[in-house]
């Protein structure tokens, strides 16, 4: 069953341990760092009660993000549906709950994963497709956090969780993770590791989910860029769309049995991620919201254009084409990824996107995103530095006319124009968007991470091989 994005606010309204600025925030809800983002995310939830979008949302009653795709069509669909929410935040929304949710069904094709073979043979398979039932039939928002905090020479090893006394009824943890995006807004945090960990690492080798509000979890946020906001005029994007970072720290927190997912299987806890679908699912969802991202931000460069009166000159034209081409090559990763399907676990676990397409389309979104927003803010020119302050401008008796009198273009009144340069700056110039150029670049790892990946799950052997029967086809005779 699906949730209304009111249901969503209320369960938000638990009396979790989120701290901003020195202070707990008692409710997340209401708080001006967090209030607008939070609507943003109900809205999402609310789309479902519309009769028109419900078939494309929703599958079996529930968000079609949590059903494991059996086919070519199914992945289709799927991906419409990504789309659907990508586009309520205009892809400025990187973790909305469909993305762990993709996530969780890539567990549920392939459980079997989860029964390890290390110290213990610790076997999480049902729990693993509990944990799927879970959010599925609650609707619930589940954000995760796999990043250990950074640790210098001697810094010691107990800044990552680990796993420091066991009990009748669980496990109690210790330890950190960061970058949990949309943590403060989830119901549930999956923590874990998707890096490879040496095979004596059972102490940290531990994977499980638990409400945020659970005793001893707490998120530190960063800096809230909706709080800096001055209004949604002024800031349209940054007072609607932060979804938010924050620091996870457990202080010897109580993880039932249940809710584990591996344990002391340094193998198992790294490979749920490589030997599932889960990342490939992953993939699917953040390039259909990259995708729609730079549709969004094309046609802000569009309209920018058009507000100056240069959208002819044969300049800014060019540069549009390549904004436009850059779109169509994010599409056509999603639609390659797609018609490449492969079968999971020999067409047991349903089918996922096809990996070569899907690890290169990290390479593409990481190397792209900062060319298209570097193309725009040079189309938009010096008029994104000189705006005035605040929208309040415009209102004042004696400002007012004074702007709108030398603030405008021909064919663009002053308030339009203003408000269409704002967006922009937002988008392109702020700190809101300092930080998404940079989360892009980051969005799926390292890149030498996953540049290296891309040499074993790309076709090197055939490109190799094409090379060689080139070479093979003449010799030193062919020289006379």
């Amino acid at each position: 069953m699906t949730r209304s994005g009111q249901e969503y606010l209320e369960a938000l309204r638990d009396g979790r341990e989120v701290w901003l600025d020195g202070e707990r925030v008692k409710d997340v809800t209401a708080h001006p760092a967090f209030r607008a983002t939070a609507a943003s995310f109900a809205r999402l939830y609310d789309l479902s009660a519309d009769p028109a979008l419900r078939p494309v949302l929703l599958k079996g009653g529930v968000h079609r993000a949590y059903a494991v795709p059996r086919s070519y069509e199914d992945l289709v669909a799927r991906r419409r549906a990504y789309k659907l929410w990508a586009e309520g935040s205009y892809g400025f929304l990187g973790r909305t709950p469909d993305h762990m949710a993709s996530g969780a069904a890539g567990f549920a094709a392939v459980p079997s994963v989860f029964t390890g073979e290390g110290d213990g043979g610790f076997d999480g398979a049902e729990h693993a497709l509990a944990l799927h039932r879970r959010l599925a039939e609650g609707d619930l928002f589940c954000a995760f956090t796999l990043t250990d905090p950074a640790a210098g020479p001697g810094a010691g090893d107990d800044l990552r969780i680990r796993v420091v006394e066991e009990r009748a009824g669980g496990v109690v943890v210790r330890g950190a993770k960061t970058v949990g995006t949309g943590a403060v807004f989830a119901d549930e945090i999956l923590v874990g590791t998707i890096e490879p960990l040496p095979a004596d690492d059972i102490e940290h080798a531990v994977t499980f989910s638990l409400p945020v509000d659970t005793p001893g979890l707490k998120l530190i946020s960063r800096t809230s860029y909706e709080q800096r906001a001055r209004s949604v005029f002024d800031q349209p994007l940054s007072a609607r769309y932060d979804e938010n970072d924050a620091l996870l720290v457990c202080e010897d927190v109580l993880v039932p049995w249940e809710r584990v997912l591996t344990y002391r299987d340094p193998a198992t806890t790294a490979g749920i991620w490589w030997r599932t679908p889960a990342y490939l699912n992953f993939v699917h969802q953040s390039a259909t919201r990259f995708w729609t991202k730079l549709e969004f931000l094309t046609g802000l460069a569009i309209l920018v254009a058009r507000s100056n009166g240069t959208d002819r000159l044969p300049a800014v034209t060019q540069a549009v084409g390549r904004l436009l081409g850059m779109v169509a090559q994010a599409k056509a990763f999603v639609l390659a990824a797609e018609a490449s399907w492969e079968e999971v676990d020999g067409g047991r676990g349903g089918v996922r996107p096809g990996q070569e397409i899907s690890f290169a389309q990290r390479i593409m979104a990481g190397e792209l995103y900062p060319r298209a927003v570097q193309d725009i803010k040079l189309l938009a020119g010096g008029g994104l530095i000189q705006l005035p302050a605040s929208g309040r401008d415009l209102l004042h008796p004696e400002l007012g006319p004074l702007v709108r009198q030398y603030v405008r273009t021909p064919g663009t009144p002053a308030e339009d124009r203003i408000k269409l340069l704002k967006l922009a700056w937002d988008a392109l110039g702020s700190e809101f968007a300092g930080r998404h150029e940079q989360y892009e670049r980051f969005y799926q790892g390292a890149p030498h991470v996953y540049h290296t990946m891309q040499t074993w799950a790309g076709a090197a052997d055939d490109c190799e091989a094409l090379a060689r029967a080139c070479l093979d086809g003449y010799d030193l005779g062919t020289a006379k």
